[in-house]
């Protein structure tokens, strides 16, 4: 039966199921979009929330952000905010990884979020459970009608963005002890799920953890090694300004150590572990193991690094970086009291696991739209991903497409070779994945291209087609563009001569002397070579912003490398652009294999080059797919 007053419910644009990272980012797009929407959360006070660890960045993540940025989302400005602590990770590698990663006050990120989305216009936010979606058929094509809450109140929609994080059948593991529950003890959704199976949804299920929070009056600091933030780091967004950035005293991080007690501790316990009881069946992430996990896999590790890191100013929590466990609660004291500095440690929040259902992103489109289901849509964790920045990432492109979908306007699809996020979201609707997701900068063929510094270079533009961006926020692009152009001019035609401290200054650098003049553009291509190093002899070098003056420094040096990239992006093209009928059965292809017709049907790749990334379809396959093509 329908609540009272349903039937007089008017039908909105879009309904968001969940108000995490990914449910934030797409409820902000629809609605900047002009889309009416309405944003569900289990909770009001766990919008935006922060359950695992209280940072946003690190590698390849850093770029996720600056990317949502540059597309006009919202997570860069916010983590600026809130920073406590801002770090360049990868410093000792090439520009095109370098990531940046802030520590952020937990509270305070929440809270600025909330406040932005009950700001914001055609957006409303209600607390809710979603316990059912609504479906019709209109000529052969099902497509989505309303969300329906646990109080019985049914929404008519065009489209609903299912961004339900760890909630769905969420089940938490400390120990023998398990328990129905979403993250930081919230209810866990606990309907949804049936009524996707009903509708013919694949789901999964996974698994994360997260470790304890710690009093801080009870740590001994003196043990531990300190970790300052760096000086003169950049901000996420372009909405803040550099010069005061960050606008707080960075607070410092802490370093410690597992050592032989500790590993005997976990060693003697394993079988208590919930990961080890045969408790828990989903899949973890390979890439963020529990300490237990990792002292099976390394076991040939002495120690293992752990990091000591704030939850925010106004509390006295203490996240330990590497150290998640779904230990007892005797066993994580003894595994805590093991540690230098935390012998007469006080537990804040024990540490846990948590399993919950998500779906195959296999089902999805490369606008993270359903196959099966017009105008539903997937993003976050939901969609078998692990992290804030992914999830954020996703939510943004679903809402983007949403709205766009809605207007008539053709999809944004980003491709690989245009961003993390066009990669991100390629490898999950193409080839699936069998464990929580996680972004690397080794995932990208195309990382020389996809530097964080040049994320609005890239992106902007696009964001500035479908609407996103705003007139602020495109006035600055054009400056900054120009700025960049003009630097990268002037630098080509600077010359420097070869003086006796020019020379000095090379050879204490590390690099050959010259001995006719040269232009400034072409030292810089050396390595051992920055601006600041040649500063004293660049006489009348402009006041720009730091950031100008990076973008500008590192294009010229990766100059020769981004011309080869480019051309094998050109090339690749071709067959990233063949597009294939999503109504083609490959089972009729004479000369494909068991395997690829298996494979190609289930994912209906929508260009040749999406094929060619299908596991199990090989390039004799794709020989088979470019003749049939030519016949058509």
């Amino acid at each position: 039966m329908k609540g009272e007053g349903t039937m007089d419910k008017q039908r909105v644009d879009v309904c968001v199921v969940g108000a995490g990272h990914a449910g934030v980012e797409a409820a902000l797009a629809c609605a900047r979009l002009g889309m009416e929407t309405i944003l569900f959360t289990m909770s009001l006070d766990a919008i935006a929330n922060l359950p695992c660890n209280p940072s946003i960045g690190g590698t390849a993540k850093g770029h996720l952000v600056y990317e949502i940025d540059a597309l006009g989302g919202e997570m860069g400005y916010g983590a600026d905010l809130v920073t406590l602590q801002s770090r360049t990770l990868n410093l000792g590698k090439g520009a095109a990884v370098y990531s940046k990663r802030v520590q952020a006050d937990r509270m305070m990120y929440r809270s600025v979020m909330k406040r932005v989305l009950e700001n914001t216009k055609n957006l409303r936010v209600v607390q809710a459970e979603i316990t059912d979606i609504k479906t019709v058929c209109e000529n052969g094509e099902k497509r989505i009608d309303a969300v329906v809450t646990r109080l019985n109140e049914e929404y008519p929609t065009k489209a609903a963005i299912l961004c339900t994080g760890t909630y769905l059948n969420g089940t938490v593991h400390t120990g023998n002890v398990c328990y129905l529950s979403g993250p930081d003890s919230l209810m866990a959704a606990t309907f949804l799920t049936d009524a996707l199976k009903r509708e013919g949804i694949s789901m999964m299920r996974f698994k994360t953890g997260t470790p304890a929070r710690v009093h801080k009056d009870t740590i001994d600091f003196s043990k531990l090694e300190i970790q300052e933030g760096d000086e003169g780091t950049l901000p996420f967004s372009w909405r803040t300004n550099e010069e005061s950035y960050p606008q707080r005293e960075q607070i410092p991080c802490h370093i410690v150590y597992t050592n032989a007690n500790t590993h005997k501790i976990i060693r003697d316990n394993l079988t208590k572990s919930a990961m080890y009881s045969g408790n828990i069946h989903g899949t973890g992430p390979r890439y963020c193991p529990s300490i237990e996990d990792k002292l099976v896999r390394f076991a040939d590790k002495e120690r293992h690094q752990l990091f000591i890191e704030p939850c925010g100013l106004d509390t006295k929590e203490m996240y330990i970086q590497g150290f998640s466990t779904s230990m007892p609660t005797d066993v994580q004291l003894q595994m805590l009291h093991s540690l230098d500095g935390f012998e007469n440690a006080q537990v804040m929040r024990y540490a846990y696991a948590i399993e919950y259902d998500c779906t195959d992103p296999q089902e999805l489109l490369a606008t993270l739209e359903y196959k099966k289901i017009s105008g539903l849509y997937g993003a976050g964790q939901f969609n078998g991903t692990s992290g804030y920045e992914e999830a954020g990432a996703q939510g943004l492109v679903a809402g983007i497409n949403a709205s766009l979908k809605i207007k008539g306007e053709e999809p944004m699809i980003l491709s690989r070779s245009s961003s993390y996020i066009g990669t991100l979201i390629d490898d999950l609707v193409t080839k699936g994945t069998n464990e929580p997701y996680r972004m690397m900068t080794s995932r990208s063929e195309y990382r020389l291209l996809l530097r964080q510094d040049n994320a609005d270079l890239r992106l902007t533009p696009i964001g500035r087609r479908v609407g996103l961006v705003s007139d602020e926020q495109w006035e600055h692009f054009e400056k900054r563009r120009k700025q960049i152009e003009d630097e990268k001019n002037r630098l080509s035609h600077v010359l420097i001569y070869p003086t006796d401290e020019v020379n000095k200054v090379l050879e204490e650098s590390g690099t050959s002397k010259i001995s006719v003049p040269t232009q400034l553009g072409e030292l810089l291509k050396r390595p051992q070579l920055d601006l600041e190093k040649l500063s004293e002899f660049d006489l009348n070098k402009p006041k720009l912003k730091k950031s100008v003056v990076f973008t500008a420094q590192t294009d010229i040096k990766y100059d020769g490398y981004v011309k080869k990239q480019l051309a094998e992006v050109a090339r690749q093209e071709k067959m990233e652009n063949k597009p294939l009928s999503s109504d083609i059965d490959y089972s009729t292809i004479k000369g494909l294999r068991i395997e690829a017709v298996q494979k190609l049907n289930k994912v209906k790749p929508l260009t040749l080059g999406q094929a060619s990334r299908i596991s199990g379809v090989s390039p004799a396959d794709i020989s088979v797919l470019m003749i049939y093509l030519s016949t058509k």
